[in-house]
């Protein structure tokens, strides 16, 4: 079994916000195949799929996101495996809105909700960044992160959500360091060259 656990705050109060992009990123996996409802476990809402990769668990705590290893604890232990085999899904404020960073350990950077992994699992999970700044000057961290996208973020973000399902689906078939790829920021489409002009016909 191999876990992907999206950290966010349950609710509908929260729907939407920069802290839950982790819980997005599950929604998202799940709506693209298509796995129906979710059922309560771990004090999580979970999903199992049974992809190209094997037996794989989505998994959104419902303890909010300063307890998300409550959850990732119990699931590791249930299915007795290492952390190794968990991808956490997390908002990044670090990071601009559109971009990806996908890392085999580490810290927790300041995130709560890693910190409550990290105590409680260690550095050895790995871990999916989603950019959610940059947060304006002299704007309140909590209210940023607990607010929505700008209208004009909201493209760059939902494209950013779907480039994040992708990057869990390589993680799952192809392992952590083939699915550094999706990392950064998308590139922009490449711009066509209008064709050459024709010299005139000689009259």
């Amino acid at each position: 079994m191999r876990v992907l656990l999206g950290i966010g705050n349950p609710g509908s109060t929260y729907d939407g916000t920069r802290h839950n992009l982790g819980f997005m990123v599950i929604d998202a996996l799940a709506r693209r195949h298509h796995l129906g409802s979710f059922s309560k476990k771990w004090s999580a809402q979970v999903v199992e799929w049974r992809g190209p990769a094997g037996p794989c668990l989505l998994v959104k705590p419902t303890t909010y996101v300063n307890l998300s290893g409550e959850t990732a604890q119990a699931v590791c232990a249930f299915y007795k495996i290492p952390p190794s085999d968990l991808l956490v899904v997390v908002d990044d404020l670090a990071l601009p809105t559109g971009t990806l960073r996908l890392r085999d350990n580490g810290s927790a950077g300041g995130h709560n909700g890693l910190k409550d992994i990290e105590a409680r699992l260690g550095q050895g999970y790995h871990r999916l960044r989603c950019g959610c700044g940059p947060m304006p000057p002299g704007a309140d961290q909590v209210g940023f992160v607990l607010g929505g996208f700008r209208p004009e973020e909201k493209p760059v973000a939902e494209a950013m959500i779907q480039r994040a399902a992708d990057a869990c689906e390589a993680w799952l078939v192809e392992g952590v360091v083939v699915a550094c790829r999706f990392n950064g920021s998308p590139k922009p489409p490449a711009v066509a060259k209008p064709p050459a002009e024709k010299p005139p016909a000689a009259g």
